[in-house]
């Protein structure tokens, strides 16, 4: 099964890509012909997917999903939220968000936070939402190069170590993404 990706994040494709099943192929914006930036104007991770999606299923008339993601901390009333890409302003900038973060939460004792994943899937014309969330908290200083965004700074429930320190493996077992496709593929069983 084909299917667009409403992303230039080659993170996020390599990600989905192995959180999917083998009869699953990616098709990426590139292979779709659109290589303009998709905006996302919006101030939710449900409305940002949707315009995505609708974006290149306007282009294409391609069966597509897209998905907006973040990190939301309890101290900052939820943010970065989803503004998590451009916390510390444009050209967006992992490392500069991160420290930001970091900077922002120097005096906080309360470290909660989750990242949130959202999908928007325009299947056959018609708009399906899935989300999922991992919950843990934000690290004291960045630890680990594995991932990218947060990860460095994001030590997830159950474990001592942030998703810049975890085996790759562990990460896709339990990540916000991980739950947000795997909801989207029980979408999928339905249709088979």
């Amino acid at each position: 099964m084909k299917i667009v990706f409403a992303t230039n994040n080659q993170h996020k494709i390599k990600e989905v890509q192995e959180l999917l099943p083998a009869h699953f192929s990616i098709i990426t914006l590139a292979e779709a012909g659109i290589f303009e930036e998709i905006p996302e104007p919006f101030d939710t991770f449900e409305a940002n997917a949707q315009s995505k999606a609708l974006f290149v299923y306007e282009k294409t008339g391609l069966n597509c999903f897209a998905e907006d993601s973040g990190i939301c901390v309890a101290a900052l009333n939820g943010a970065p939220g989803v503004f998590s890409a451009r916390f510390a302003g444009t050209p967006c900038h992992d490392e500069n968000n991160l420290q930001l973060l970091l900077s922002k939460l120097k005096n906080e004792e309360n470290r909660n936070a989750y990242y949130n994943a959202t999908i928007a899937l325009i299947w056959e014309g018609e708009t399906h939402y899935f989300s999922g969330q991992c919950h843990g908290q934000i690290a004291l200083e960045k630890s680990g190069n594995k991932g990218f965004g947060y990860d460095p700074i994001f030590i997830p429930e159950g474990h001592q170590a942030t998703f810049g320190e975890l085996p790759e493996s562990i990460k896709a077992q339990i990540s916000h993404r991980k739950k947000a496709i795997e909801k989207m593929l029980v979408f999928f069983q339905d249709k088979d």
